[in-house]
């Protein structure tokens, strides 16, 4: 008896603030991966399918995005040419020395 079937991951590349297409407002929204891959005695063994979507933190509308629009988006996310932090890592602060 053989078991096959698929599995599915979520990854999340990162959070962009843009204006939500569905209700307007410019807010948080998540980049997100989606890979179907092929399993086999649930191992997975090959990716069937990749999926990329931003979803809207304000009102949850989800929008697909095609995988130059991603790239596009992470780079932005990441310091690129957009601007912007790297998901996860503090704003970098330029402070001046403390003189009493």
């Amino acid at each position: 008896m053989i078991i096959f079937g698929t599995k599915g991951y979520l990854y999340q590349l990162a959070i962009l603030t843009l204006v939500c297409t569905q209700c307007g407002n410019p807010s948080a929204h998540a980049l997100r991966k989606r890979v179907t891959k092929f399993t086999l005695f649930f191992v997975p063994l090959f990716p069937v399918s990749t999926k990329y979507s931003t979803q809207c933190t304000f009102c949850g509308a989800e929008s697909k995005v095609s995988q130059e629009q991603a790239e596009q988006l992470q780079a932005q996310g990441a310091g690129g040419p957009g601007g912007g932090q790297p998901y996860g890592q503090p704003p970098q602060q330029h402070q001046q020395p403390y003189r009493p």
